[in-house]
């Protein structure tokens, strides 16, 4: 079997937060297993590093549970095939729930109106014959509880199997020992619970039942992704359309999509024209104008023309695809916030065993008669209460429902980490270009100066800077386009970093770029200067060109500001943020557009290391700093931030080096961004402060704490309700999230 570099698992007889600390642990083991992250919600593990796939699963399988490999059918196929089986398990958990309870609900409204003690021999038959039906009850609908205490007792280990197996048969052990031998006990303590062990079992399962019903809908997000996915693509094959399986699809097919169709593939268009809508993709609302030349993303809807594109990514290369992978993984891991509840479930079943026990001994040495009656309902109380699951679930529901409301949103978060940290940003340093701007500079005005001609510099500027990659050659290059100009070739190219470009054209030496190239090489312009201020205080980029070092032209170049990103600079800084604007623009085009946007702190003429410093610079601070930029030389500093936004629509490159991508390139999906996380640690801590109440405050009242103040001690059966009802309480606490909606002031 080949091995690869990354795996994934479900995971079988996972019932409690304890078992994800052992299984992770177990696969750690594992020689050439790097990294191991489970998720207890979806009971799902992904393993990185190059391991035979029968080595991980004899892993889990050692220590009592199940893995089996998550098949490598397509993401829907995969998703019919877990809708599927959770709909099997919630079945059989109902089935289970109603058997549990149709016995145990009549024994329990008998004890309420008649006493369930043991006197006569008639009530000895009769409650023997009950003993035998609850311990049907126990084998059947109890049996996934009874088997996953027994795995674990034999790997050395316990979990919330382990109290309910206890708590629900010590129950019934005193019963039957009450029946069998009523004269060994004094009268007193003749009293049988069968109906406590039945309703445990009942209530448990009812509430896993709804468990799994409320983890389905935290997943909605990812299945509304896969739900994008196109089954079928339309292809133009040596002249001929025909329909064929999305899986068939190849790079470079021709591919055509007609009004209200899907488009099933990444690609370039080749003709038409056409409105799409990337609304699940990008969170933009409004469809985007597609014609030759731009590109399509699989899983947009084509709105109204019919549209025949090159396919350039297939398969589980689309953007689509990529979203998706990205999505689960973050769904799969953990904030630290959740690291504390990971370590206190590893410890919680020995811990709640331990007070079970001392709690009984308590009763029997302490408490009134019948000292042992009382002993063993707060044992059996004091297991059942007991609930690690609440703890387990706390974080991880959380996480999925958060990074898939981003998701919705045109948020892709890398991690559960970045997630938790981006709540936390108190300065946010915005790059300028494709930023806060449209990052489409476009040529306003072009000054000469010596008698030159405008036609002969546009001539020359271009045919330098079409060896550039940079921005501002773009810009000069749609110019030249649109003038006709005819290009020649650049001979001696050379990109001065922070200043601009040179080169030879024609025979002739030139110079293009920013005032600190024109000094570099001792070029006057003097005569430019008043021009070139006057230009930077309508936020336009004074560019100025030189042929054989003279002064000969001076070029503005304007990046228009993008429609609401002074309204979504408001949001960050009404949130607290502090915000500050780098650029390598000079110092009063900055000043333009940062007074245009709104934000006081900006920093003008900074090189791509400028960046990481600055960066650098405010974290020495103290403060949590945030990074958001879409070009190559934003990766340092993005990689370095505490968390790094990449806009959705620049470099790959960006993307790979930050935690954060905004598939739209408005900065309300920053905004958005802080606002999700925000509310998603706010609902990770919600879930674990109730786990943790409902356990600290639970079990010494299932001990019997309050007794000796108010008479109260809990009946099982109420431990059991309370029990299901915590998890419960967490898993719908976690979904309120699906329905948040950031604050857009």
């Amino acid at each position: 079997m080949s091995n690869k570099p990354e795996q994934n698992f479900i995971i079988e007889g996972a019932n409690c937060g304890s078992c994800v600390a052992k299984i992770e642990k177990a696969l750690k083991s594992v020689q050439g297993a790097n990294n191991v992250e489970m998720n207890f919600a979806e009971r799902t593990v992904r393993v990185e590093g190059s391991v035979e796939q029968d080595t991980l699963i004899k892993a889990v399988e050692n220590i009592g549970y199940g893995a089996k490999p998550m098949s490598n059918k397509s993401d829907q196929d995969a998703l019919d095939e877990k809708a599927k089986s959770d709909d099997a398990h919630y079945k059989k958990l109902m089935r289970n729930m109603m058997f549990a309870l149709g016995v145990g609900v009549p024994l329990m409204v008998y004890g309420l109106i008649f006493d369930m003690s043991v006197s006569t021999t008639t009530q000895r038959i009769a409650w023997f014959v009950v003993g035998i039906v609850t311990l049907m009850v126990m084998a059947v609908s109890g049996k996934q509880f009874y088997k996953g205490a027994w795995q674990a007792f034999k790997n050395h280990a316990a979990n919330m199997d382990t109290l309910i197996a206890l708590g629900t048969g010590t129950a019934w052990l005193y019963s039957m020992f009450v029946v069998i031998a009523p004269s060994l006990l004094p009268e007193v303590a003749r009293h049988v619970y069968f109906e406590a062990s039945s309703m445990i079992i009942g209530l448990i399962s009812l509430g896993l039942a709804f468990e799994v019903k409320a983890r389905g809908r935290t997943s909605q997000a990812i299945k509304r992704l896969i739900g994008l996915q196109a089954k079928t693509a339309r292809v133009v094959r040596q002249g001929q359309e025909q329909d064929i399986d999305i899986t068939d699809v190849q790079k470079n097919d021709h591919v055509r999509v007609r009004p209200g169709e899907k488009i099933p593939v990444d690609g370039n268009v080749i003709e038409g024209s056409s409105r799409v809508d990337e609304s699940m993709l990008t969170g933009e609302p409004m469809p985007v104008s597609k014609q030759a030349d731009d590109k399509v993303v699989a899983g947009s809807i084509n709105k109204s023309g019919t549209l025949l594109f090159e396919a350039t990514h297939v398969g589980h290369e689309t953007t689509l695809a990529n979203i998706i992978n990205m999505v689960k993984r973050a769904q799969n891991s953990k904030p630290s916030i959740g690291r504390l509840a990971d370590v206190i479930s590893g410890i919680f079943v020995p811990t709640v065993m331990i007070i079970a026990v001392l709690a009984a001994l308590a009763w029997l040495n302490f408490g009134p008669e019948p000292s042992i009656a009382y002993a063993v309902v707060a044992l059996t109380t004091v297991l059942i209460i007991a609930c690690p699951c609440a703890l387990g679930l706390a974080t991880p529901m959380s996480v999925m429902v958060g990074v898939g409301k981003a998701a919705e949103s045109g948020i892709l978060i890398r991690n559960g980490e970045s997630l938790q940290t981006t709540s936390k940003i108190t300065t946010m340093i915005l790059d300028k270009t494709g930023t806060i701007t449209q990052g489409a500079p476009q040529v306003t005005d072009v000054v000469t100066f010596n008698n030159a001609d405008k036609n002969n510099v546009m001539q020359l500027v271009a045919s330098l800077e079409s060896s550039s990659e940079h921005p501002l050659a773009e810009a000069i290059m749609q110019h030249a386009k649109k003038q006709n100009v005819t290009l020649s070739k650049a001979t001696d190219f050379d990109a001065i970093t922070g200043k601009g470009v040179s080169g030879t054209v024609n025979g002739q030496t030139l110079l293009f770029g920013n005032k600190a190239l024109m000094d570099k090489y001792e070029i006057a312009v003097d005569e430019a200067t008043e021009q070139a201020h006057s230009f930077a205080k309508e936020a336009k980029t004074p560019m100025y060109f030189a042929c054989n070092n003279q002064l000969t032209a001076l070029i503005a170049v304007a990046d228009p500001i993008k429609e609401d990103s002074a309204e979504a600079i408001k949001r960050l800084q009404n949130n607290g943020i502090h915000l500050v604007m780098l650029t390598g623009d000079n110092n009063a085009t900055a000043q333009a557009v940062a007074q245009k946007v709104g934000i006081d702190d900006f920093i003008a003429e900074v090189l791509p290391q400028d960046k990481v410093n600055e960066v650098s610079k405010r974290q020495q601070q103290g403060e949590i700093v945030g990074m958001t930029g879409d070009g190559i030389n934003d990766a340092p500093a993005l990689a370095k931030a505490d968390v790094g936004f990449a806009i959705g629509t620049g470099t790959d490159v960006a993307i790979e080096s930050a935690d954060i991508t905004l598939m739209r390139g408005s900065l309300h999906g920053l905004a958005d961004a802080i606002a999700i996380s925000s509310a998603t640690i706010g609902n990770i801590k919600q879930n674990l402060f109730g786990a943790f109440i409902y356990n600290v405050a639970g079990i010494p009242i299932a001990a019997g704490v309050l007794y000796p103040f108010f008479g109260l001690l809990l009946n099982p059966v109420v431990a059991g309700a309370a029990m299901a009802l915590s998890s419960l309480t967490v898993v719908t606490n976690a979904n309120r999230l699906r329905f948040f909606k950031p604050n857009k002031s």
